[in-house]
């Protein structure tokens, strides 16, 4: 079976370049070998706009739209709503019940959001909890993988805390220490002895190290002692772990290569500030905004001379352009030889280069939204049914399968 990934996005205005470098560019890549399920995040768009539902509902399929654009595949990738599956809704509420309240209040983008935010009453359950929805969003497919930015690596961490912590109450039958204590009876002394080490070691640091020697005495364990079976390894790798038997799974974040772009004015790109590209923009939309990007301040005058470093079009410059187009731009721009609506051409040309293949796979959608419904449909039962058999696992992990 190939890892499975997990990522979503929330449905709150049209997708721009920012979002296609940030994160649909390496969707589309994982795509090749990786078992890839992508959501439309949109209960993760209420717990900020839940007065904005009018926003949300018209622009879930137009956003599922622009990833097909891009290049998801639905015959490779499951595509589906977030709020079609209540299975997500259960987990996050079980979860919430062992779930410490000071996990939620040190997540790094709590906080931050709030100072961001000042015009929106964030004063909600909804919006303290929505890690741990994330972190059902993420445990209930059993991802092995979630690709992120480093800024939301707080999150996948998160997560695994807090599979750390499930799989530790509710992953140990009856008998569990009496059944790890006759496995490792099973071992020759010394092994025994290195195991508990290895298992001190990686409790109380965490280490890998520790981790992979203890886990490699498990796999040698299960080769050479006659009658050893999966049951054993484990309850041994359970043990390992501080925790018992695996129910679900701790992801790990995967840092792919990640191109931001800013906006046209310099700041982070963002339709609600106004200064984004979009991704369906028509050539004649993208060359006036891009004309009219703000530059380095320094160059009042065509002659002139400006730093590249300091202007917001070096920044596009850096995903669009060659190694001898960059080279132009920099000595063009110290030496006042070419001005900034020369300088901007190049990211012009380019963009609606990019954008010419997405506007033409977008036309058939939006000529037919059966089609996108129905790849919506379909990636929502496939989800389900990796949905509803985690949950089944959970509820009789925690004793509510009566």
């Amino acid at each position: 079976m190939r890892p499975r990934v997990l990522s979503g996005m929330r449905p709150t205005g049209a997708l721009h370049l920012g979002h296609y470098h940030g994160a649909l560019k390496n969707w589309v890549r994982l795509q090749d070998d990786h078992d890839c399920f992508y959501f439309v995040a949109d209960w993760h768009a209420l717990t900020t706009h839940y007065e904005d539902r009018e926003v949300i509902e018209k622009t879930v399929y137009d956003m599922v739209i622009d990833w097909l654009a891009a290049g998801l595949d639905p015959e490779r990738s499951t595509i589906f709503i977030q709020s079609r599956l209540p299975e997500h809704g259960e987990l996050f509420t079980l979860l919430a019940m062992g779930t410490p309240l000071g996990w939620l209040e040190r997540v790094p983008t709590y906080k931050d959001q709030i100072d961001k935010l000042k015009d929106r009453d964030l004063a909600t359950y909804g919006f303290l909890g929505y890690p741990l929805l994330q972190a059902a969003d993420i445990l209930i497919y059993r991802a092995n993988y979630v690709p992120v930015g480093e800024d939301q690596a707080s999150h996948v961490e998160l997560t695994r805390e807090v599979a750390r912590r499930f799989n530790h109450l509710y992953g140990r039958s009856g008998g569990f220490e009496a059944k790890v204590a006759a496995a490792l009876a099973r071992l020759p002394k010394d092994d025994q002895r290195y195991y508990e080490k290895q298992r001190k070691t990686f409790g109380e640091t965490g280490s890998a190290e520790a981790w992979g020697k203890g886990e490699a005495l498990i796999q040698r364990a299960a080769a050479a002692v006659e009658g050893w079976g999966s049951d054993e390894s484990e309850l041994l790798r359970g043990h390992l772990r501080g925790g018992g038997k695996t129910i679900l799974t701790e992801p790990q974040a995967l840092h792919t290569e990640v191109l931001r772009l800013p906006g046209l004015d310099g700041s982070k790109m963002s339709k609600s500030y106004g200064n984004a590209v979009l991704m369906r923009d028509e050539p004649a939309d993208v060359t006036k905004k891009i004309r009219g990007m703000t530059t380095d301040p320094a160059r009042v005058r065509r002659t002139d001379p400006g730093d590249p470093e300091k202007c917001p079009v070096w920044d596009f410059h850096k995903v669009y352009s060659n190694d001898a187009t960059r080279d132009w731009v920099v000595q063009g721009c110290k030496s006042a030889g070419i001005g900034c609506l020369d300088c901007k051409q190049p990211v012009i040309d380019a963009v609606i280069a990019e954008q010419k293949p997405w506007r033409e796979r977008a036309a058939s959608f939006t000529a037919d939204p059966k089609k996108v419904h129905w790849i919506v449909e379909m990636g929502t039962e496939r989800a389900r049914t990796v949905a509803k058999a985690t949950m089944k696992d959970v509820r009789e992990a925690m004793g509510l399968n009566y």
